[in-house]
């Protein structure tokens, strides 16, 4: 039994849909109004039965795990470890033993993780360190509820307090360090990374903790305000996105997200009742995060400074949120202050402006004709050079030509004018990314048969070594002949009588290609080494080129014993690459 049978034998899906909507008996069924839609009728269905639900009223359906990561933003591994935690069953089991190891260690890691956020929690309470609560509770106001919804807690001046609290706890040296909780760059002795700041945590999706954002509490010109944990196992700044673990179903409600520019922005307006509201690290917007968020609004709206970091963030932003076909905006605070600042002084005046949001590229066109002098030709030029490479990127045609109207209307230029802009370095562009990428395409096709020539040269020459091949299947590699000849070899039937004429020919070649390629190469003491190695290579290859194709197919079958079967062709080919991709 796999892991999805056995969480589907010890939850039940009304259960865990009803953890999310509240579920009334309807004869075999439980019925409840939509989570993806405001309504007064209930048209969402639970069938315990055949443990399936439908919402009528979006017309999305599946089973416990599809509505899962539908109430949760997450992809299919992220619920089946979410369901897996609710279920009791360590997933580890059912993992090979190099994804065993690898799985441990990461718990470990989120162990020492939740560990130091404890002890930074509790030493925000003591008595020697009151200049740290009375920032975060006078300075910042954050109420005692907030700090411990959110965690926050202090970092001692000490140079390894830290260290020596999660030793006394169990956690090993490398443990520590690799949580990024502490370095050795000081004469090899390890000490904090983080000291004498307000230690504010950042969490995943689910709420545990990865890493830490350190805000400085002394005046120092020569220490930086802010660091983050550097990436880890756990952390990685482009993935991740703050405060999204609360701000989660005040998301789906409001129908939009605001993202911030700071965590204690998003920290007060949490408190202010405001929770729709997350952050990234500084600026830099990626498409992974974008996509994290689209999964619950497809309405996203800027926050940022209107200095040049926020204007070129939002510049990045937009051809991103085009490509996920999101709708992105941008928030401009009329006093020029932050979200902060402006909760302080009035949480309704924040609560009004996230309301009134400007199409990210209409405030961008809108903020180039502040700064430029459109009246000149090179105004003109220097407008449409910066406008029209945003419009480019853009992926709706439609959107395109309304902006190109839109931009001869600003400077007075013809529609000609602009496309001949447009076009062109795209078209080049465009010819350049379809020869690099053929290019590589090429090379990795020849390298693939290149290696299975030698491989096949490789058994020719040392037979002995065939009954090793396996794994390695016919089918793995790239061509028919290469396929034909090795079922040959496997069944030690390659006598020139009994080949095809394509085959005795092939046969041939290999002979003539070892010959010429490795007579000065491998003794026979080495050549089991190399065969080994080719044949991990040619498994690897095939694993990377057939799992995508797997994964495809078992999203768009709702046969459930062909899905069954894809599972398992997945788990295969899933073992093979843990097993034999060492790099």
């Amino acid at each position: 039994m796999d892991a999805v049978e056995e969480i589907k034998q010890r939850l039940s899906i009304e259960d865990v849909v009803g953890e999310y909507v509240e579920l009334k008996r309807a004869g075999r069924n439980w019925k409840g109004l939509s989570p993806f839609a405001n309504e007064k009728s209930p048209s969402f269905m639970v069938s315990p039965e055949k443990q399936i639900w439908h919402d009528f009223s979006s017309g999305k359906g599946g089973n416990m795990f599809s509505f899962v990561m539908e109430m949760e933003g997450l992809d299919f591994k992220g619920a089946l470890e979410l369901l897996a935690r609710k279920a009791g069953i360590d997933l580890e089991q059912y993992r090979t033993s190099g994804n065993s190891q690898r799985g441990k260690e990461k718990e470990r890691l989120y162990e020492v993780m939740l560990e130091a956020t404890r002890y930074y929690y509790g030493q925000l309470r003591q008595p020697q360190n009151k200049s740290a609560y009375d920032y975060v509770h006078q300075k910042r106001r954050f109420s005692d509820q907030t700090l411990l919804e959110w965690r926050i807690g202090y970092s001692p001046e000490s140079g390894d307090a830290l260290v020596k609290h999660l030793k006394g706890k169990g956690f090993t040296p490398q443990e520590i360090k690799a949580a990024g909780l502490a370095t050795d760059r000081y004469r090899g002795r390890l000490r904090d990374m983080f000291r004498g700041r307000i230690m504010i945590p950042l969490a995943d999706q689910h709420g545990r903790v990865i890493g830490f954002t350190a805000r400085l509490l002394r005046d120092d010109p020569n220490a930086p305000k802010y660091i983050n944990t550097p990436q880890t196992p756990l952390y990685d700044k482009s993935n991740h996105v703050f405060g999204f673990h609360l701000a989660k179903e005040a998301i789906r409600k409001s129908g939009f997200v605001v993202i911030a520019e700071g965590n204690l922005d998003v920290i007060s307006s949490h408190q202010a009742g405001i929770r729709q509201v997350v952050a990234t690290a500084g600026t830099a917007l990626t498409e992974r995060q974008l996509k994290t968020l689209s999964r619950f609004t497809g309405d996203i709206r800027l926050s940022f400074d209107a200095d040049n970091a926020g204007v070129n963030a939002t510049e990045r932003a937009i051809p991103l949120a085009s490509k996920i076909n999101v709708g992105l905006s941008v928030i401009t605070i009329p006093s020029g202050k932050d979200p902060d600042e402006l909760i302080k002084q009035d949480p309704a005046i924040w609560r009004d402006v996230i309301t009134k949001p400007q199409y990210a590229l209409d405030w961008l066109i809108a903020k180039y004709q502040k700064q430029l002098d459109i009246s000149t030709a090179q105004g003109k030029k220097k407008f449409s050079d910066i406008v029209m490479k945003t419009v480019n990127m853009l992926q709706d045609s439609v959107e395109k030509e309304h902006y190109i109207a839109a931009l001869t209307q600003i400077i007075g230029v013809s529609q000609d004018a602009l496309r001949t802009k447009l076009e062109r370095p795209a078209s080049l562009r465009k010819l350049k990314n379809a020869n690099k990428h053929q290019s590589e395409v090429d090379r990795a096709h020849v390298v693939y048969i290149e290696r299975q020539n030698i491989f096949l040269s490789m058994l020719l020459r040392y037979p002995e070594f065939i009954a090793k091949a396996r794994p390695l299947d016919s089918y793995m590699l790239p061509q028919k002949k290469a396929k034909d000849f090795f079922e040959l070899l496997v069944h030690r039937d390659v006598q020139s009588e009994k080949l095809t004429a394509e085959l005795a020919e092939y046969k041939t070649e290999l002979l003539t290609f070892y010959e010429d390629e490795t007579k000065k190469g491998p003794t026979s003491d080495s050549a089991e080494m190399i065969i080994n190695q080719l044949k991990a290579f040619l498994i690897v290859a095939y694993a990377k080129k057939v799992l995508p194709e797997i994964t495809n197919q078992y999203l768009s079958e709702n046969d459930e014993q062909k899905r069954g079967k894809l599972r398992e062709k997945n788990t295969y080919f899933n073992q093979l690459l843990s097993k034999y991709d060492k790099r």
